[in-house]
């Protein structure tokens, strides 16, 4: 009997187990089972999963007709599904970045540390915005804070104000009342993360009341009721990705209420580029 295997050691190359004509291996990972090919564990001469196969490293023993590896088994199934595809691919709520790495680096594959640094470089940060709205008689105001500039302008650029103004009569007689006339007019903005606008009534300087309409595109229609105009809104943002976390009452005096919403964009995949050997520049799946 070979000494590595009466020491309780992964046999050598030499003397490896062979089923159904594939080699295969199995391994206990922290009480969590993993059946996969040698050469699937092998493919980064360097790394600890090489010398436990070649029966180099002693940390690891072989119990049951399996090599038992005292670390996290649930952190070990993203390592084996990277040793399979080469790409790094975690779900959009994951945030055990810090322990996947020292996982990584326990077995010593250099590669997808350098893929977790990449990842977590590009966790992107949650999309915040939040829509305040103040209804106050026949009036409503908006303001809305962004966290991204860019949302800020997609709602600038679908937004737009008219104002009633009348325009000039067709005949110097004054037996035709003069018509009303739409002026459009983009949401002021007050800084690069929000914009206000109002829509309904309102009362002039000389005593004649006009109407602000609100329009948001796609949608043609020009709404002078600030309900409307928020459900509009809500759903514009739903469109976009957006998701309603949470409604307040921001000032119960006036009556200001405060919906906040958040996007968060899925993770991009991170792949090796498989042209280039171990070890050099890791570039994002395209």
């Amino acid at each position: 009997v070979p000494k590595a295997v009466s020491d309780g050691l992964w046999p050598s190359v030499g003397s490896k187990r062979r089923m159904s004509g594939q080699e295969l291996v199995t391994l206990n990972v922290g009480g969590k089972v993993f059946t996969t090919r040698s050469s699937t564990l092998k493919q980064f001469p360097g790394s600890r999963l090489t010398r436990m196969l070649d029966g180099r490293d002693q940390e690891f023993k072989m119990v049951g007709g399996q090599i038992f590896v005292d670390r996290d088994g649930v952190l070990f199934s993203f390592i084996l599904d990277f040793l399979r595809t080469h790409q790094l691919l975690l779900p959009t709520d994951f945030s055990d970045h810090l322990r996947l790495q020292r996982e990584a680096l326990f077995y010593e594959l250099n590669p997808l540390v350098d893929l977790l640094n990449q990842e977590h470089m590009l966790q992107p940060r949650p999309a915040l915005v939040e829509v305040h709205f103040l209804s106050r008689n026949t009036q409503a105001f908006f303001r809305v804070f962004g966290s991204c500039s860019k949302t800020i302008e997609m709602l600038t650029g679908r937004i737009a104000v008219f104002i009633e103004q009348p325009s000039a009569p067709a005949s110097s007689s004054n037996s035709f009342p003069s018509q009303m006339t739409l002026l459009p007019l983009p949401p002021q903005r007050p800084s690069y993360h929000d914009l206000v606008f109002q829509c309904g009534s309102d009362s002039t300087t000389d005593n004649q009341t006009g109407i602000r309409y609100v329009s948001i595109k796609p949608d043609n229609r020009k709404l002078a009721n600030g309900t409307n105009v928020l459900g509009l809104l809500i759903d514009t943002l739903l469109m976009e990705g957006f998701h309603l976390v949470g409604t307040r009452t921001v000032s119960s005096e006036d009556r200001t209420e405060c919906y906040s919403f958040e996007r968060i964009k899925k993770p991009d995949t991170l792949a090796m580029n498989k042209t280039l050997k171990s070890g050099t520049t890791l570039m994002p799946e395209q």
